[in-house]
């Protein structure tokens, strides 16, 4: 029970590494609240680990909304008395050859997988300082690391670079306050939503880059997230792990 009683929110719990997360986290002792914006999702997922005697809650909620995100945090923090980790997991995605790239396109990426790590981090901030030892949890990319020409993710790559940029800044602003914050680079990941929005022959050639020949699942992203949750990472903070199958580190 690694995770006994902390008070948890995780985004995006409606499948892939959100859903994966949201039950490692409840098995290791955490109180969870999920959310997502497919209607019912987070609902639906939660439902599955509070009918086997977890306390997790799931709600709707679009995070690109500023208002309705702070209204979460705020409500969610009330529900659980407080607060000691938000995992911005949440993200949506675009993706076009640069020449293509339009600015609708390129605002839009940033909105969904920049500005709502804003949405949900500044209200949470003081309920972090407030446990006296609050944990971030960014999910960034191994796209915020390295260019990949192929994969049209000009907009994707600032936003998730951003994002790491953004954690470090967090640490540094938050280490006073005891709030820790760091960042997870996955590689490929098999999720609904990459089923969804990478053909055959997109995934052969991201799968082509990885030393571990395999996408990766929530499963291989979950046990890292409970560890920087945990006060076992209580020395950790302003770092960016890579769980990409080696795409970082070389190629064979």
């Amino acid at each position: 029970m690694r995770l006994a009683g902390k008070r948890v929110l995780i985004t995006g719990t409606a499948g892939g590494q959100g859903e994966a997360a949201q039950e490692a986290f409840a098995r290791e002792g955490a109180r969870v609240i999920g959310c997502d914006i497919q209607p019912g999702a987070a609902e639906r997922t939660a439902k599955v680990l509070r009918d086997k005697g977890f306390d997790v809650t799931g709600d709707t909620v679009d995070l690109g909304d500023a208002d309705a995100a702070g209204n979460w945090i705020e409500e969610s923090a009330e529900r659980l008395g407080g607060l000691d980790v938000l995992y911005n997991n949440a993200a949506g995605f675009g993706f076009a050859p640069f020449e293509d790239m339009t600015l609708d396109l390129w605002r839009h990426v940033l909105h969904v997988e920049l500005d709502i790590v804003f949405h949900t981090t500044q209200p949470a901030w003081k309920h972090l300082a407030r446990s006296g030892h609050g944990s971030i949890i960014n999910t960034a990319s191994m796209s915020g690391i390295r260019g990949i020409a192929p994969l049209g993710q000009a907009a994707h790559a600032a936003a998730k670079g951003g994002v790491i940029a953004l954690t470090k800044t967090l640490a540094a602003e938050g280490a006073e306050a005891g709030i820790r914050a760091n960042a997870i680079s996955p590689g490929f990941v098999k999720t609904p939503a990459t089923d969804a929005a990478v053909g055959d022959e997109l995934r052969a050639f991201q799968l082509g880059m990885h030393l571990i020949r395999r996408p990766g699942l929530g499963s291989d992203i979950a046990p890292l997230a409970v560890y920087l949750a945990s006060d076992e990472s209580s020395w950790v903070t302003g770092q960016n792990f890579s769980v990409d199958g080696g795409v970082s580190a070389g190629f064979r």
